[in-house]
């Protein structure tokens, strides 16, 4: 049988796929992906939170929980908690840029001042060093753990606040460290919102108080004493409203001058209870903890691993406490 030129043509190139699919499934059968994966059995991080602070406390919950399951799975977790006695930039920078020189298996910074940090956090990976950033976003460039709606979490903040002023009055800030992009964000939403919704309530002053207890309490009893009748409170972080509400106890003006802010710790549970805290924006700081040595330990098996991971957060009242 005689078979034209364009005939031939075409039965020669069907072969052609044929074979070529045939190499292609033949390659993707002897291709196993779990070889790309390296075993381990010993993985030793360093966490560096931005300041010492109870709030963190919780976030090493969550690592030693990771911690003992690694272990059950027959992978020794080994860490060191590098955090700073006080939210300093330099202390902190001090921190990394040590800690990188040490070699760890993974690292998980709390950025203080991105600006800055970032730069260091550039080396930890030309090092090779695994990374994640947790609790303050940095820089897109890196993994990162927790909640990112501060701006949000200011807003939420406000609109409970505003509503229970009456949209009249007047109130304060404690911003909380000036470099930390999670404060000035609360603080930008917290501020927007007001005077988008509440243009009747007046912010009579904006405090730093650097995450620190005391500062807290310090800026929070001058501001009452410049406004005796102050209506509220906004605390940036996890140490302002507990320091608003002692303030605010010692004056007398408990259910007077209501208390919000963001971030808890135990007593936070307890002032809350007392009326002193009207209100918090709180997040699953444990998750971080638990997810960052997950996921330093799967890098360190050369698994992928997400570049954002949200931990969520909500609004924690009295009538909410526990649940």
């Amino acid at each position: 049988m005689k078979t034209s030129n364009k005939t031939s043509l075409g039965l020669f190139s069907a072969a052609l796929v044929s074979l070529a699919l045939g190499a292609g499934a033949a390659s993707a059968a002897g291709f196993d992906q779990t070889a790309l994966i390296k075993p381990v059995t010993k993985v030793d991080l360093i966490f560096i939170p931005k300041v010492v602070h109870p709030w963190y406390d919780v976030v090493e919950q969550g690592a030693k929980y990771a911690i003992e399951e690694l272990k059950r799975e027959g992978v020794e977790v080994t860490y060191t908690w590098d955090a700073p006695p006080v939210a300093d930039v330099d202390q902190h920078n001090r921190r990394i840029e040590t800690d990188i020189g040490r070699k760890p298996d993974g690292l998980a910074v709390s950025c203080l001042d991105p600006a800055t940090n970032t730069q260091l956090l550039k080396e930890a990976v030309a090092n090779d060093i695994n990374l994640i950033t947790f609790d303050t976003f940095c820089d897109p460039a890196f993994p990162f753990v927790g909640h990112r709606l501060d701006e949000e979490d200011g807003r939420t903040a406000a609109n409970f606040l505003g509503e229970k002023l009456g949209g009249k009055g007047t109130v304060g800030i404690l911003v909380g460290s000036l470099t930390a992009t999670n404060h000035a964000a609360r603080v930008k939403g917290f501020k927007d919102e007001m005077a988008t919704k509440y243009p009747d309530i007046e912010i009579v002053f904006e405090l730093p108080d650097n995450d620190n207890l005391e500062q807290a309490v310090s800026m929070a009893e001058s501001g009452l004493q410049a406004t005796p009748d102050l209506g509220g409170i906004y605390g940036a972080n996890a140490s302002a409203p507990i320091g608003a509400a002692r303030a605010v106890i010692a004056a007398n003006r408990v259910g007077k001058t209501l208390v919000v802010g963001a971030g808890d710790i135990p007593e936070t549970y307890q002032l809350i209870e007392e009326g002193a805290i009207s209100a918090i924006t709180a997040q699953r700081q444990w998750e971080i903890g638990y997810w960052a040595v997950r996921y330093l330990v799967a890098a360190a098996q050369n698994h992928t691993i997400p570049m954002d991971h949200a931990t969520g957060g909500f609004l924690m009242t009295k009538e909410n406490l526990g649940q």
